[in-house]
């Protein structure tokens, strides 16, 4: 499949900065690892990751501003282009051996009428040999297989996604996420959570869940997740309904197909009222 230059570009930084975290992984028990707090850890692994990605976005797209994990926002405050970049998400599953992570990269653009939108995407689990990718207008793809999301209509059929709270959230988000799980498991097949956020929107655009949702996401965990979904048809709002293009400092998202994320939306939502 002949990509366009931009993707090009996305696909070949992901590829060249899985090449060590890949060693890495294999051999985790040797990192060095610190903690930035309770859950939440940044290895040598994801700081030579985000150094590489930063060094081939930049040579291919010079002046493109960033919006990094580990080091942050850098570049013209009126970007016209901007790279949102997780080195790697899932790092906890990363440092115990489990073979479910991702890179993430995901670009914006600023219009001329000031409006921000997703241009493109893309998720890269490389122990899975999987990438997802998507630019706007253009479909989502799995490596060079079309992507649709699910075509599931009944809830007691359907599967979901979720991040389970852990020590470093709130006490108000772990009770708004109890309400939302309590009032979601009656009514479904199962609720899965898989520990990367980046995949469980791909997973929604490859009709693997029909639904995901999670509070106190960062951009750079779902920017490009957002844009597979929609390209696979699907929808991916916060819980109130409104779009996610200008992506705030913490998200709260759902995500689903066409038949069941307004199902879910409204649970959410509902749960959030009561949890509030």
């Amino acid at each position: 499949m002949r990509l366009s230059p931009v993707m090009t570009v996305m696909q070949n930084a992901a590829q060249k900065a899985v090449r060590r975290l890949l060693r890495d992984f294999n051999e985790v028990e040797q990192l060095q690892v610190s903690i930035k707090g309770p859950g939440d850890f940044v290895s040598q692994a994801d700081l030579r990751a985000e150094q590489t990605l930063r060094e081939e976005l930049e040579r291919a797209r010079p002046g493109y501003a960033f919006l990094m994990e580990e080091s942050g926002a850098s570049g013209s405050e009126n970007w016209s282009w901007r790279w949102i970049v997780d080195p790697l998400d899932g790092t906890t599953n990363f440092l115990h051996g489990l073979p479910h992570w991702a890179i993430s990269i995901g670009l914006q653009r600023r219009n001329p009428d000031g409006s921000i939108e997703l241009a493109a995407g893309v998720v890269y689990n490389p122990a899975a040999g999987e990438m997802f990718w998507a630019e706007k207008g253009t479909g989502a793809f799995l490596n060079e297989r079309r992507l649709r999301v699910s075509a599931r209509r009944e809830m007691h059929e359907a599967l979901f996604a979720t991040g389970v709270p852990f020590a470093k959230v709130s006490a108000r988000k772990r009770e708004q996420f109890s309400h939302v799980l309590n009032a979601l498991m009656p009514q479904v097949a199962g609720v899965r959570r898989f520990g990367s956020a980046a995949l469980d929107l791909a997973w929604v655009a490859a009709g693997r869940y029909e639904g995901y949702w999670e509070f106190g996401l960062k951009p750079w965990d779902c920017a490009a997740g957002v844009l597979i979904v929609r390209e696979a048809g699907g929808y991916c709002t916060a819980p109130d309904g409104t779009e996610l293009n200008d992506l705030p400092d913490d998200v709260s998202i759902v995500a689903g197909n066409t038949k069941l994320h307004a199902r879910l939306q409204a649970i959410v939502a509902d749960s959030l009222k009561s949890g509030a």
